[in-house]
This record gives structure tokens, C-alpha cells and sequence, in this order.
């Protein structure tokens, strides 16, 4: 498939613009390194048009989430390489919108005239590449294949061809069968190969937001090989041992559950039941301890609030917008994913902006809807790396 936008602007309308706003205006359509390259000066109009009929030749690319409001211009900056080549550096939203339709990267072309400057876009696609036992797997042994293929037409049915989705579950398959292997393999790798195993990114947010003494809220869900990643990875924080506690429900069945288990003990951890009291969280909370709260499940009524996932209804855990409201305790964003390597990496993000102001029921139901955002842009990097197999837009039981 090629995707490919144009767009041309008449100089004289970002004259126009640069003569209407200030430079906190301009922020609305161009990023402040955006405008330093532009330069001051009689190009700077110029420079500034063809960096506008850029972002309008990528949204271009993307006509429905346009009508919808769920990307603009500025979510698409032009930035330079070392040689002069100009490339788009989406936002978060951009990257999001873009791993949906899974365009690696979006290569420009601009020109310009005395009067006007045009841009072209051309999408790169990113293959989906199936592995052989996971195309194995998917016809003779397809474990609740249904659920799988549901969900993947649910995300990306408007997005991807059949086939791609197809080939996108036999890449689920293929990663969950690895993810069992590596599990059963780590008891007998030394320290230094599991070391060796998990590269970790943005541990400093973690620190920083320990540094507020209100404890801190790690956001996450199943991703990658979230319990090898978990356990290597996070066990390398060797000042933060006895801090992490994990909000979970037992796994079946109850032999793979102890496994589970005793490797969270060795490696510090602490475990709090799905079922536990609130104030078990609080107390560790207000130790400027480590929670982490499992959140891409399907909830009960009892525990959850109605949220959009994925732009559809989804019952969803409220306790992490509940504690992050009452606490004032940082929600850090955490993945982890297995790259082409075999390297696993396992990384925590900034701190996801709470809201705060409002009535408490509508900054509950805001702020988990941001966070299920946040999880689904992290699912969206990876899409082979989340467990399809769960409900999550499982319906509700009225009383």
C-alpha cells in the first residue's frame, strides 16, 4: 500500500499569520524549534509556509482522524538530519495515529515558488512479519482464535487489510510461544545474562517522581514479556528493593501462579490482591512506595467506570484515577517489549498530566480516559506484544 499527501500554501497567508501572532500564538501551529529554524528575517515566511503545507500534506494522510479531531498540523513537526534532509517528528498522538495504520515513517519532499510552497508525504509502511511456529500455531492449535481475531478487527478493522491482520495474529502467536520459552528459561540464566537480557529507558522518571514523597502509581498492562521484563528488569534497581508492589489477580492455573510468585518474592517484590483493601495501598502510598497497577483489563462493575478504548466502550479499572486524585501520587507509564535482537527493554515514561479541577465524578472518568490513551499508544508501538486473547470490551452485567 502507498499513502501519500500533498499540499500547497500561498506565502502571503503565513505573512498574514507571522503579522496576527505573537510567538505563544505561533505555538499553535508550529513548535518552538520549528520556529527557531526558521530564522528571523524576509525567508522566515517562506521557511514557515513550506513547514506548514508539510504538516497539511501529513494530515492528509489521515482524513477520518482529521474529521475527528484526533490529530491537527501541529502534530506533525519538520526537523532536519545531519544533512539537511527534511522528516516529520510526530507528537504522541501523531505516533499513535501512525501505528495504527502501521506507517513506519513519513518521508517529505518540499518546494517552494516566490509566492507559494508545496510538500508532498509519502507513508512507509512497517511490515508485519509472522514467524513460522506462530503461523503454526494460529491453524492448528488457534487458543481462543475467535477472541483474537475480534479484537484485532475491533483496532485495526477500519485500518489494515484482512490479511494484515491476519498475519498481525499468527505475529501474536509467534510472540506469546517465545514469551512461554524465555519464562521457562530464566531460572537458569547467571545474573549478568539476565542483566545482559533487559536494557532499561527512563528510570530517572521513577527517581524524580520518588523525589515528591507521595509515593508513586506505575501504570501499565500485559506487554511484551511483561513477566520476565518485569522480574530482570526491575530487579536491577537494587535501591528499590522491597519498594515495588504489584496490584494483581492470581493466574491460572495455580502451579504456573506459585512459579509466578516465587520468582516476585526472590526478586523483592511485593504482590497486593485484586480483591485487597484500599488502605493496604494507601499505607504504601504514604511510605513513598511503588505500586503498580495492572490496568488494560476488563473490569467489574463494582471496580470500574465506563471509558473509551480504542474509541469503543470499555469497562475499566477506576482505582488509579480514585488514588491519583486523593494522593496526589505520580501515575508513571511503564512497557516493556521484546526487539529484533531478542533484547527485552523495559521502559517508564513521564508522568501522565492528572486533571484536578471539576466535580470528582468527571476527574475520575477524565483522568481514565487518559490513561487507557496513554496504554493504547503504548499497544499501538507493538501490537504483536499485547495479550488479544483478554475481553476487554467484554459487556456489563446489569442488575
Amino acid at each position: 500500500m502507498i499513502r501519500q499527501g500533498i499540499d500547497t500554501v500561498e506565502i502571503s497567508r503565513i505573512e498574514k499569520l507571522l503579522e496576527d501572532l505573537d510567538h505563544e500564538g505561533l505555538l499553535r501551529f508550529y513548535t518552538g524549534a520549528e520556529l527557531a529554524d526558521a530564522g528571523e528575517g524576509p525567508g522566515r515566511a517562506r521557511k514557515l509556509a513550506a513547514r506548514f503545507a508539510a504538516k497539511e500534506s501529513c494530515c492528509k494522510l489521515f482524513p477520518k482522524e482529521i474529521c475527528l479531531g484526533t490529530i491537527e498540523p501541529v502534530d506533525f513537526s519538520v526537523v532536519k538530519n545531519g544533512y539537511g534532509k527534511p522528516g516529520i517528528e510526530p507528537s504522541a498522538k501523531g505516533r499513535a495515529v501512525m501505528d495504527l495504520y502501521r506507517i513506519k515513517e513519513i518521508e517529505l519532499s518540499m518546494t517552494h515558488t516566490t509566492s507559494s510552497a508545496t510538500a508532498i508525504a509519502s507513508a512507509e509502511m512497517q511490515p508485519i512479519r509472522a514467524p513460522w511456529y506462530g503461523k503454526v500455531f494460529y491453524h492448528l492449535l488457534p487458543l481462543r482464535r475467535k477472541v483474537v481475531m475480534e479484537n484485532l478487527n475491533r483496532v485495526f478493522g477500519e485500518t489494515l487489510p484482512p490479511g494484515e491482520i491476519v498475519a498481525l495474529a499468527q505475529a501474536f502467536y509467534g510472540h506469546h510461544l517465545r514469551s512461554f520459552g524465555e519464562f521457562l528459561r530464566m531460572p537458569f540464566l547467571t545474573q549478568t545474562q539476565k542483566e545482559s537480557l533487559i536494557r532499561i529507558e527512563g528510570g530517572e522518571h521513577v527517581e524524580q517522581a520518588r523525589e515528591l514523597g507521595k509515593g508513586v502509581l506505575i501504570l501499565t498492562g500485559h506487554f511484551g514479556n511483561w513477566e520476565v521484563s518485569t522480574v530482570a528488569g526491575i530487579a536491577q534497581f537494587k535501591e528499590y528493593h522491597g519498594l515495588f508492589h504489584f496490584i494483581r489477580r492470581p493466574l491460572k492455573p495455580k502451579w504456573f501462579n506459585d512459579l509466578v510468585m516465587r520468582r516476585f518474592r526472590k526478586a523483592g517484590f511485593g504482590t497486593i490482591d485484586k480483591a485487597g483493601t484500599l488502605d493496604d495501598i494507601l499505607d504504601l502510598l504514604e511510605q513513598n512506595h511503588i505500586v503498580v497497577s495492572i490496568f488494560d483489563q476488563f473490569a467489574i462493575k463494582q471496580f470500574g467506570v465506563m471509558s473509551e478504548f480504542f474509541g469503543r466502550p470499555a469497562h475499566t479499572f477506576k482505582s488509579a484515577a480514585v488514588l491519583a486524585q486523593f494522593t496526589g501520587s505520580p501515575v508513571i507509564p511503564a512497557s516493556s517489549w521484546r526487539e529484533p535482537d531478542g533484547r527485552h527493554v523495559l521502559k517508564f515514561e513521564a508522568p501522565v498530566e492528572i486533571v484536578t479541577e471539576g466535580r470528582t465524578r468527571d476527574i475520575i472518568s477524565k483522568n481514565t480516559k487518559r490513561f487507557n490513551e496513554k496504554l493504547e499508544q503504548i499497544i499501538l508501538r507493538h501490537p504483536e506484544q499485547w495479550i488479544w486473547m483478554h475481553k476487554r470490551w467484554k459487556r456489563i452485567q446489569e442488575d
